[in-house]
């Protein structure tokens, strides 16, 4: 059972994960592979409203998607997009990366092999990442403009779509470690983090959220050293 507590410490970390930025016509849009194919939509989205003259769709597989996307996430985030209009000429893929680093890395490579001038990202990604992505695009392409970007979704209604509640929390649970412990290790910026969303942070992993967290060679889960 989920208690209200643990609903209401989720929507804290679901407000604070989302950037409030308000799209705005980029060089590019690069939406980040994941299980979920709302960020495919989401970028069709933004593309059809003349927000990016091209998508890049980046990512190979996982755990997670190696069933369900077997072809890679990149690859069925095109043919989602191409489905639902966009013509192939206007989406490039790249199909190799497997973290969020190297989703921005290897794009702003093939972009470059391209030829392609960017001077502003719009990066996509799923609601609870926005932060996350957002912070190690600023890292790893300080010279480009980036403008984080989501479907616009509620908590509740980003629930229903994934089909399981407690897998959401752990996954919102485990972004937020991330933003405390990759500053320090060189795959993002320091962001501040309010005090009201780390005390929410660890009610829920010491409520046994913990499926997504990092751990040392001990397992012991991760934890800024500063």
């Amino acid at each position: 059972m989920i208690s209200t507590q643990d609903w209401a410490d989720t929507q804290r970390l679901w407000d604070y994960h989302q950037m409030g930025h308000t799209p705005r016509p980029c060089s590019v849009a690069i939406g980040l592979g994941s299980h979920d194919l709302g960020v495919a939509d989401a970028a069709v989205d933004l593309y059809k409203q003349g927000m990016a003259p091209l998508l890049v769709f980046t990512g190979a597989t996982s755990p997670t998607t190696r069933e369900r996307m077997p072809r890679g996430e990149a690859v069925h985030y095109r043919e989602r997009a191409i489905e639902l209009g966009v013509p192939d000429s206007a989406v490039m893929v790249e199909p190799r990366a497997r973290n969020t680093g190297e989703n921005i890395r290897f794009s702003r490579d093939l972009l470059a092999d391209a030829g392609i001038e960017v001077f502003s990202v719009l990066l996509i990604s799923k609601p609870y990442e926005e932060r996350r992505a957002y912070a190690t695009g600023r890292k790893l392409w300080p010279e480009v403009e980036i403008v984080s970007a989501s479907s616009p979704m509620a908590l509740q209604d980003y629930v229903d779509s994934i089909g399981d509640a407690r897998m959401v929390i752990d996954m919102l649970v485990g972004a937020l470690q991330r933003l405390l412990v990759y500053p320090e290790q060189g795959f993002m910026i320091s962001q501040q983090v309010p005090a009201d969303v780390i005390r929410a942070y660890d009610r829920l992993a010491q409520g046994g959220y913990m499926s997504r967290l990092l751990r040392d060679g001990k397992g012991e889960v991760l934890k800024p050293t500063t």
